[in-house]
């Protein structure tokens, strides 16, 4: 079974090469591109469309590579200890497992997303590096081996905020995914409104492109932010000729704040506009 995308993700042709051939090589793939450019949620479309089960390790500022192993929870073991339970003679009741083991010991092939990486501290991708490779690791209170039954489907996702070490990256396919370009995103807006009218879908489109096309602007527009306007436009009974008027310059869409999140960009369009008006 292959990799072809979903009827809620398109996924262009060379995503669908980079994710099958990261299943054959059985390498994991990491997934960089813009905010809002469908990274994560490719790990839950492919795990949907081949059937199998997703264990999902979202990554803080504050996350340790151990935890995504297993953690020993000491501090359990003492108050029980001092309660007299019969549980503190099988320190495997004070074993916490990490994600990575959840994937290893399942008995079916999972996908594992290891979501936004690049969060946490720099030595957290070396800190893998064996297990991720090896798909095995060694647990040192119970003085065994954990290895995985099945080799997980493993993305990892990236907004760039810190380079990936070089021997992290040797191990890793990569693939950054590119802003939609218009034809791409027609597919996209279809899968969402399938009955919308192809006038509108035009209109809304060309203002959409030219927001992200504003020169200085610092957080462009993404899909998801495309796709609650246009939901805000069908709530409002938004017609194309409504539209027709918005040029970014005299005049500006209705629900602009779906589409700029933060202050310099509203101040950068407006005062745009406002130099050209007078």
């Amino acid at each position: 079974m292959k990799f072809k995308g979903t009827e809620t993700y398109v996924a262009p042709r060379e995503l669908q090469v980079v994710v099958n051939a990261a299943i054959h090589l059985q390498k994991p793939l990491i997934v960089k591109g813009e905010p809002g450019t469908g990274k994560t949620l490719l790990a839950h479309e492919i795990a949907r469309s081949m059937d199998m089960p997703l264990i999902t390790w979202h990554i803080k500022s504050t996350t340790l590579a151990r935890q995504g192993l297993y953690e020993y929870d000491a501090v359990s073991r003492l108050r029980d200890s001092q309660l007299g339970s019969k549980k503190v003679h099988d320190i495997a009741n004070y074993i916490v497992k990490g994600k990575l083991w959840e994937a290893f010991e399942a008995d079916k092939q999972v996908v594992l997303l290891i979501d936004e990486i690049d969060k946490a501290d720099i030595e957290f991708p070396n800190d893998l590096l064996q297990e991720l490779d090896k798909m095995e690791f060694y647990c040192y209170e119970l003085q065994r081996t954990i290895k995985a039954k099945k080799r997980p489907v493993v993305i990892i996702t990236s907004n760039n905020e810190k380079e990936l070490p070089d021997a992290f990256l040797r191990r890793c396919l990569f693939h950054y995914i590119r802003f939609p370009e218009q034809d791409v995103m027609r597919q996209i807006a279809d899968v969402h409104f399938p009955n919308l009218q192809s006038d509108l879908l035009e209109s809304a489109m060309r203002v959409f492109y030219g927001l992200r096309e504003v020169r200085n602007i610092k957080k462009k527009p993404s899909t998801s932010e495309l796709i609650d306007w246009i939901r805000l436009l069908l709530m409002d009974k938004t017609e194309s000729k409504d539209l027709e008027s918005v040029d970014l310059k005299n005049e500006f869409p209705q629900h602009l704040s779906a589409l700029l999140k933060n202050e310099q960009d509203w101040e950068l369009l407006f005062n745009q506009g406002r130099r050209r008006r007078f």
